[in-house]
């Protein structure tokens, strides 16, 4: 029962900052997203991958054990979301990234602080290195389509993150006022894209949410599995097996929903998914811990 109050707690900010977006529509209050998403996604959300992975602290050790298999697990997860797009007549642009890329960031690292400890959280930022690499380069090129090399280049999502790594791995630190003014922008990024994410919730219509229950248990299924083979082949410690498992099976990341968004892709598909997969989280990631403790 704590573990599952304390998803609840977790994850219950996503519903209440969607809300006030899906109000806000419901309203007739004029919400510009064109210019949300971009200041979020050229902005606030670089800032705050790239503080989130320059002040994590974690050793060399951790850093090795972890990486390749986390490169198996997503080379996988990516090669059967293609398969499944493709058979299930999906539009590749909208539903393979979203089915790729989960919360790793603003779920997957508390829960696995909770459920590890201190060495959990550690092994959990270096899937989540790996998981934001690729999502802003492989992840950039699905959504964004024609030209996409040149657009991966010109995104700050991209350089954010390499840098983040880059500071991560060699132990620096920018001056504390740059930090202090990078973490500030940073903040911003969660309030603004969960409420962009209520605005896109409140033109769904229903059979985008049935599609989007039946996408969301598939994610869930194929991902776990994959990960928890993956971990099983790299015979894995069990805090690095547990977080390895947790961490893929996390929901859609609402920074999916923004790139739709961004790239003109289905952007009112992934919304649908973010929202859906979340709720399903709120049941799922419990059982998971569960069984993984």
């Amino acid at each position: 029962m704590n573990l599952a109050l304390t998803v609840l707690e977790i994850t219950a900010p996503v519903f209440v900052l969607a809300a006030i977006g899906y109000a806000w529509v419901r309203l007739g209050v004029e919400y510009k997203v064109d210019f949300v998403t971009r200041l979020a996604m050229t902005l606030s959300v670089p800032c705050l991958i790239f503080t989130a992975l320059m002040k994590t602290q974690i050793e060399p050790a951790a850093l090795t054990a972890l990486s390749l298999a986390t490169v198996a697990a997503y080379g996988a997860v990516t090669l059967a979301m293609v398969v499944l797009a493709r058979l299930a007549g999906l539009d590749m642009r909208a539903y393979v990234a979203p089915l790729i890329f989960g919360n790793t960031g603003n779920l997957g690292l508390p829960l696995a602080l909770f459920a590890f400890g201190e060495t959990g959280l550690g092994y959990a930022v270096v899937v989540f290195a790996i998981m934001a690499i690729w999502s802003f380069t492989f992840g950039i090129w699905l959504v964004a389509g024609r030209g996409a090399f040149g657009k991966v280049l010109r995104e700050p999502l991209l350089w954010g993150t390499l840098l983040g790594g880059l500071f991560l791995w060699q132990g620096w630190e920018t001056p504390r006022v740059l930090t202090r003014t990078l973490e500030l922008i940073g903040q911003m990024a969660i309030p603004l894209m969960l409420i962009t994410l209520g605005v896109a919730v409140a033109r769904l219509t229903p059979g985008r949410i049935s599609q989007a229950v039946v996408l969301s248990v598939a994610k869930l299924v194929v991902c776990v599995a994959l990960a928890w083979a993956v971990g099983l082949w790299f015979e894995l410690d069990k805090i690095a097996f547990g977080v390895l498992v947790l961490q893929i099976g996390t929901p859609v990341a609402v920074t999916s929903y923004l790139l739709a968004e961004k790239y003109g892709a289905d952007a009112q598909a992934v919304a649908g998914l973010v929202v859906v997969s979340t709720v399903l989280s709120v049941f799922a990631l419990p059982a998971m811990l569960a069984v993984l403790l």
